[in-house]
């Protein structure tokens, strides 16, 4: 089941006779059973009653609340399942240098596969020489994850290969939307928007689906770890990456969004989606989740939301039973 996306402002969400209300201005904008929620994705001023916040926490329906333009706020969730041996794996798992290590690498060549394969992909047709040299350019980084014996050298290994990446994609994007490569904390033009919030979303998939196999979603091994920042999850993030980047490239070059879908703000959002944007590109987002991939471990067709719990799994399986690495999905 898909998340509830709520983008009205000032709308109010309440639970009446087992179902999910969102009224605004004494309108009912939505009324569905609480079985067919997930997740409930809250952007901007929305409000949440005290029995809805009860109810949601007993039926372990997380609740994502997010900025206006997509930034993370904070989740409302029941909390850890109990897996108490298995978490102990994980924390030992990140005492053990060679083992995190091992389990980097994985996550890093599955992302370097995935891009190299979307720039391949776009680019059979064009044949436009800075995308292959960009494809070069990682498929060189796949070569040497191997000699990578430190995270901190695999960690900027991964992110010179991220650099030639971006200098291929910004080439599959029309003129008009004046792409040069990626920017963050703002993003400051709007396919950086639409990928900032993508990155948001998957990031809130991945560490629910880190939470679902009974994983700490805060303890990961590429990724530092933090306070407050969902290092596992974010390691499970970093194979889907360039599906993000696909559903924006396809929403910007067929019209689903458009330039004038964006408006100038102030410096700290300098670029604004509008609602009607938004809409749209959380449709395209999720009409991309649904479709079904093969499940490389599994051998079957699972829709992509599964297959990142499916990821989950493999991490938590490797973790008990002592045997690092990461198998990606292999998407072409």
């Amino acid at each position: 089941m898909p998340p509830l996306y709520l983008t009205q402002q000032l709308a109010k969400v309440r639970i009446r006779k087992g179902r999910l209300l969102v009224e605004h201005e004494g309108e009912t904008l939505a009324h569905l059973p609480l079985g067919h929620v997930s997740e409930v994705v809250l952007f901007g001023n929305i409000g949440l009653s005290t029995p809805a916040i009860g109810v949601l926490l007993a039926r372990g329906i997380d609740v994502v609340f997010l900025t206006v333009d997509g930034a993370f706020k904070g989740r409302l969730s029941a909390g850890l399942t109990p897996h108490v041996p298995l978490r102990k794996a994980q924390y030992r798992a990140l005492d053990d240098e060679a083992f995190k290590l091992e389990m980097a690498r994985g996550f890093v060549t599955a992302k370097l596969r995935h891009q190299r394969a979307l720039l391949g992909r776009h680019n059979r047709q064009r044949g436009d020489p800075e995308i292959a040299a960009a494809i070069d350019q990682i498929q060189a980084a796949l070569d040497g994850v191997r000699r990578r014996t430190k995270l901190s050298s695999l960690r900027g290994h991964e992110g010179s290969a991220g650099k030639a990446y971006f200098r291929g994609l910004r080439r599959l994007f029309a003129p008009q939307w004046r792409f040069d490569g990626r920017n963050r904390r703002p993003p400051r033009d709007p396919v950086n928007v639409l990928l900032s919030l993508g990155y948001t979303l998957l990031t809130h998939i991945a560490a629910s689906a880190v939470q679902t196999v009974g994983l700490d979603p805060y303890a990961g091994f590429l990724h530092e770890v933090a306070y407050n920042r969902p290092a596992l999850g974010l390691d499970l993030v970093e194979e889907f990456r360039p599906l993000v980047d696909g559903v924006v490239l396809w929403a910007c070059n067929s019209g689903r969004v458009t330039p004038q879908d964006f408006a100038p703000g102030p410096p700290e959002r300098p670029v604004i989606l509008s609602q009607g944007g938004r809409k749209r590109y959380l449709l395209a987002f999720e009409e991309r989740l649904e479709r079904r991939f093969t499940h490389p471990l599994r051998g079957v067709q699972l829709p992509l939301r599964q297959c990142v719990i499916e990821q989950a799994r493999q991490v938590a399986d490797r973790l008990q039973r002592g045997d690092p690495g990461y198998t990606g999905m292999g998407f072409r």
